[in-house]
């Protein structure tokens, strides 16, 4: 995989699910796009020994950690530490395209 990658060219949405696109992966950390259409989720689960980064591309994202959740737009940024429960939802009504690095990979 090379070093420099377009992220709007990684992006793929699905009415089915969530959508993950791989940008850069190596053996201590990945980067991915997700794709989110209306109502679609990934449901709360967490990572004994990893951190979690999700920021966000487009759109409005829910993005639960630990107990709280916050509404994200454009640019917002969420840390999940090692061992923290996690979830993300887009609320709607337009798309959610998010930017989500995690290390070191589980």
């Amino acid at each position: 995989m090379g070093a420099f990658a377009t992220v709007s060219e990684k992006v793929a949405f699905s009415t089915e699910k969530m959508t993950k696109q791989n940008v850069f992966d190596s053996t201590h950390m990945f980067c991915d796009v997700y794709g989110l259409e209306p109502g679609q989720e990934q449901k709360a689960h967490a990572h004994a020994g990893s951190d979690k980064v999700y920021y966000v591309l487009e759109g409005t994202a829910d993005v639960q950690i630990g107990d709280e959740t916050r509404r994200l737009e454009v640019g917002g940024l969420a840390h999940a530490a090692p061992g923290v429960a996690h979830a993300v939802k887009n609320p709607g009504p337009a798309r959610v395209r998010l930017l989500v690095f995690m290390s070191p990979k589980p």
